[in-house]
């Protein structure tokens, strides 16, 4: 089959604008002896900040490593969108406003803003400035000032200022897309102390990722909305100050960007060797076989491949086999994060954690695996998969520590091995598996009527439903809900249209949803957005299966309040094993390698960055091969 539909794999990480890392280790920007208001003495000013404070570069320096400085500029990636951020929806687009809670946002919008800092790509949670020249704190970490670049401009020539950052960040907080609500939730205020100075004030108690996750925000003018309705989904081009400014729309088909020649920030040292593209444009399909055609076609020039049957007999056109076409396998050591079908915990069918372990006794991974899928995915088990985050074997003494004071309150097998879906005799069909799904049924109160259908314990037929944007999953649901109804439940797929399907996902109108999030290497306040009470009926959360479980929000609460990153791990996994026991979802699979295909029309850097595959950054057109391809 596939890892789910690029559609379906929403990220929730500094890297796409939602959040996601980690806390500060900065310094100051102030002499320590000027006093900040609540917050005491400002220390000096730092270039940069990371969680735990270690930054790999030094001030000054020339470039990344992972980047090539005389990296030429020039020609065009045509690609689809694989990450999402705001109201993205993946199929379609209809405003160019993504972070309005209004309409689908198009793919791309982020490459119009600039932020306060940046990612560098090989550190977990380091960010070094962009528009801010430094970042310095308060003694109590609470208070949070940006100096800004004077040379930062918006795309029609007017001073990006600190007025601006704190519009931008107030206007998140309280009109943005729920998402950014939630996240931004513990900042107290934004407010410009001078035309180049913003000040940042968190409450007391706030995630450990917080200053990162507000340094890493898009940067809007307060000039330009000042006449619009921020809100509003509109098809007019908004105004930034990043590398792109938008070319072309077809609404609904393919947008398009043009390099900014003029962008402010163009030699700056975080943006050397990135950047390289004189247009980028992101093409929508209805249809995976669709946008395969495309590819081979030549409509667009890179894809990401989440297919395995299509990776495995479809690379035989003729591009393919005279060389204009290359695909690769590139490892990716970053977690894997959360891949699988998500139960609604606020319908009563899975209310009950037995009947959510019996339907995941259903889905028979080893089957779908060797036939559908080619044997190319492994099993995912774990909320932090592929990472050191993850849950393996009896907790350790740190772990246990953490776990102890819950005794009582969370199921025995958290102070044990972490719960690992069973591994099926890939029949499709395992009698034992089904067995004791039967029995799990049983324990929870359900019974069969006189035809043999599923009751819930209420007396209520048992039904599920998946819906789907896209019929992709189909074939790897008929033998999920074949089984489903086997134990008697009343088991269906639908497909609906794109918009339909997001706005059911965002309103919790749905009963099991396949759906992919990335995980950080440093996470904070994602997991909240996951996991925690205070999302599990917050509109467009995050907090898919509705989880609100006060063990869970208290280990999320130690893995925040984290000061070490070994006590981050620590927290993490324990957290994994509550989670892994509550029987939420269930996993599906991963592949731990990035499988890519592109017309060989491209050049790149020797060194990958670790912490952030970006060919559309970090590549660059080669003419010569483009010539050779026929662009």
């Amino acid at each position: 089959m596939i890892a789910p539909n690029p559609a379906q794999m929403p990220t929730l990480s500094r890297r796409t604008l939602i959040g996601g890392a980690g806390a500060v280790g900065v310094a100051t920007l102030l002499p320590a002896t000027v006093l900040g208001q609540e917050g005491g003495a400002f220390g000096p000013a730092r270039h940069g900040m990371s969680i735990f404070g270690d930054l790999k570069y030094p001030e000054g320096f020339p470039h990344f490593d992972h980047v090539n400085p005389k990296a030429p500029r020039g020609g065009e990636m045509a690609l689809q969108v694989s990450a999402s951020g705001g109201n993205q929806n993946f199929l379609t687009f209809d405003t160019l406003n993504m972070f309005s809670p209004k309409g689908s946002g198009a793919a791309g919008l982020g490459l119009l803003f600039d932020s306060l800092m940046t990612s560098s790509g090989d550190e977990p949670d380091a960010m070094y400035g962009l528009v801010a020249r430094s970042v310095q704190s308060s003694a109590d970490g609470l208070i949070f000032r940006f100096a800004l670049r004077p040379e930062a401009r918006f795309h029609d020539g007017s001073r990006l200022t600190a007025e601006d950052v704190a519009f931008s960040v107030t206007t998140l907080k309280t009109k943005g897309y729920p998402s950014y609500r939630i996240i931004l939730k513990d900042v107290v205020s934004a407010e410009a102390k001078a035309p180049d100075l913003v000040e940042i004030v968190f409450a007391a108690g706030r995630s450990r990722e917080m200053p990162l996750i507000v340094a890493g925000l898009p940067i809007f003018s307060k000039a330009y909305y000042a006449t619009r309705d921020f809100e509003a989904g509109t098809l007019d081009a908004p105004l930034g100050s990043g590398a792109y400014r938008i070319a072309k729309v077809d609404v609904g088909r393919s947008v398009s960007y043009q390099r900014d020649p003029e962008y402010w920030a163009r030699d700056l040292n975080v943006n050397v060797g990135t950047g390289n593209f004189d247009r980028v444009r992101y093409e929508y399909f209805r249809d995976r076989e669709a946008a395969f055609q495309g590819f081979t076609g030549g409509a667009f020039t890179y894809r990401e491949e989440f297919t395995s049957l299509i990776w495995a007999t479809r690379y035989d056109f003729p591009a393919f086999k005279d060389g204009r076409v290359k695909r690769e396998e590139l490892p990716d050591n970053t977690p894997s994060g959360t891949q699988g079908w998500f139960l609604n915990t606020r319908r009563p069918q899975f209310k009950d954690a037995r009947i959510r372990e019996a339907v995941g006794n259903a889905f028979d991974f080893e089957w779908t695996n060797k036939n559908l899928m080619y044997d190319a995915y492994r099993r995912t088990v774990s909320y932090f998969e592929n990472s050191t985050l993850k849950a393996v074997g009896k907790p350790g003494p740190e772990e246990l520590a953490l776990l102890e004071p819950f005794r009582g309150k969370v199921p025995d097998e958290v102070f044990g091995e972490p719960y690992v879906p069973p591994v099926s005799d890939g029949s499709g069909q395992d009698r034992t598996l089904l067995r004791r799904a039967q029995q799990l049924l049983i324990e929870a109160g359900c019974k069969r009527d006189a035809k043999s259908n599923l009751l819930l314990p209420d007396g209520r037929p048992f039904t599920i439903e998946f819906i789907e944007d896209e019929p992709t999953l189909n074939r790897h649901l008929q033998g999920f809900t074949k089984n489903l109804k086997l134990l008697g439940i009343d088991a269906s797929i639908r497909v609906v249209d794109a918009t339909q399907f997001q706005r059911r996902v965002e309103d919790f109108d749905f009963d099991l949803i396949s759906r992919r999030f990335s995980m950080s290497e440093t996470p904070g306040e994602s997991l909240k957005a996951f996991f925690a009470s205070e999302t599990a009926n917050t509109r467009a959360s995050r907090n898919l299966a509705g989880i609100a479980d006060p063990v869970v929000d208290a280990l999320i609460t130690k893995a925040i309040a984290a000061p070490t990153r070994a006590e981050l791990t620590h927290a993490v996994r324990a957290l994994d094993r509550v989670l892994r026991a509550g029987r939420y979802w269930v996993p599906a699979w991963y592949s731990g390698r990035h499988r890519i295909a592109y017309w060989d029309a491209f050049s790149r850097p020797a060194t990958e960055a670790r912490y952030g595959f970006n060919p559309l950054g970090l590549w660059w057109y080669d003419a010569e091969k483009a010539k050779k391809a026929g662009l």
